[in-house]
């Protein structure tokens, strides 16, 4: 808030004493102005502190066929009563069940990969994404068509890695842990939920942001992860505050700043190792940016931006909400509870000696 000062003089009409005032009544009615300005926009800051969900049927991208972005609450039932979950249709989750007294089921069989989930486990939402009252088809809102703009020919090689076939058959790399895919060594979570670009995926899709006057921490239910953002008085200053490029992190190097009503997260740098993995991928010189709006008391209206012309054509935006949530975050428990990886090593192991004793 810019405040005009203007400081009136007046000349003493005595000889001796020719000189001027200051009217300080002018002067302190200006830096109250300035106060209350200053007060003003630090109160424009959202109020961010709260536990939110962000889950939904929704995807990424806009399902084949479907062409508005926004629909209408008949529309939206019927999309989303058609949209898969954990690979399977809608309704089929616990339809022949596995019968385990024989042994696991053969691998490459429906049963070995996608039965591993009933709807037991399995918490998605019911609906399409809400964002701002409206229904919405997909988080890609830039292209207007829905779809992520990659290029045909990428500029920089991410080294990308699928675990869908190996998580369909059991069958893949087993030669140590590093060979497993990010998630099942429990180091980050699945489905990009701590972003940047954070979306909500199969269940855990629970998150507790918490706001200090210079930090943001926002705490992920699924695997735990958490991003602490630190904040400063404008976007040159944050630059300012990057760490150094060496220090790759899992979420990449975050910095914030307030403009107005919303908070905005620049991220660049981001571990090459998670951006293998990535939903939202970005190269070295790739430019991720969030944007946190309050739209109501429960609702957080987030966008985030990917700007980076070695893997896309154009910058694109996506955008869904967090909605207030009554619930409770719960343990992960992923180490504690992941006898995969042990068991697949383990496995492993064995077939390699059995196959050196034959």
């Amino acid at each position: 808030m810019h405040t005009a000062l203007s400081i009136q003089t007046s000349k003493h009409s005595s000889p001796s004493m020719a000189g001027y005032r200051l009217n300080f009544n002018a002067l302190a009615a200006a830096l109250a102005l300035f106060t209350a300005g200053a007060a003003f926009a630090e109160d424009m800051r959202p109020d961010l502190n709260g536990t939110f969900t962000n889950m939904s049927l929704t995807g990424l991208t806009r399902p084949e066929g479907v062409e508005p972005l926004v629909v209408n609450a008949d529309l939206a039932q019927q999309i989303a009563d058609g949209t898969p979950i954990a690979g399977l249709d809608p309704g089929k989750l616990d339809e022949s069940e596995s019968e385990t007294e024989d042994g696991a089921p053969p691998a490459g069989s429906i049963d070995f990969g996608l039965r591993g989930y009933n709807s037991f486990w399995t918490d998605p939402g019911s609906q399409l994404a809400m964002v701002m009252g409206e229904f919405r088809t997909s988080y890609v809102i830039d292209p207007p068509n829905g779809q992520i703009p990659r290029l045909a020919e990428p500029l920089y090689n991410l080294n990308r890695k699928n675990f869908g076939y190996r998580y369909l058959t059991g069958i893949g790399d087993s030669s140590g842990p590093e060979a497993l895919p990010l998630a099942e060594r429990c180091l980050i979570g699945f489905g990009n939920t701590a972003g940047p670009g954070m979306m909500g995926t199969l269940y855990n899709s629970t998150y507790q942001f918490v706001q200090t006057d210079d930090h943001v921490m926002i705490s992920v239910e699924m695997a735990h992860d958490a991003r602490i953002v630190p904040t400063f008085a404008s976007a040159a200053e944050a630059r300012a505050n990057r760490r150094p490029d060496v220090l790759e992190q899992w979420f990449g190097d975050s910095v914030g700043w307030y403009e107005g009503e919303t908070l905005i997260v620049e991220t660049v740098n981001i571990k090459p190792l998670q951006m293998e993995q990535s939903s939202v991928p970005i190269s070295p010189t790739g430019v991720i940016t969030e944007r946190f709006t309050k739209y109501s008391p429960t609702e957080i209206v987030y966008q985030f931006s990917v700007d980076d012309s070695n893997l896309y054509s154009q910058p694109w935006t996506a955008e869904l909400s967090f909605h207030a949530t009554d619930g409770r975050m719960y343990e992960y428990a992923c180490h504690e509870g992941n006898y995969a990886m042990p068991g697949i090593l383990a496995g492993a192991r064995r077939a390699e000696r059995e196959a050196g004793a034959n």
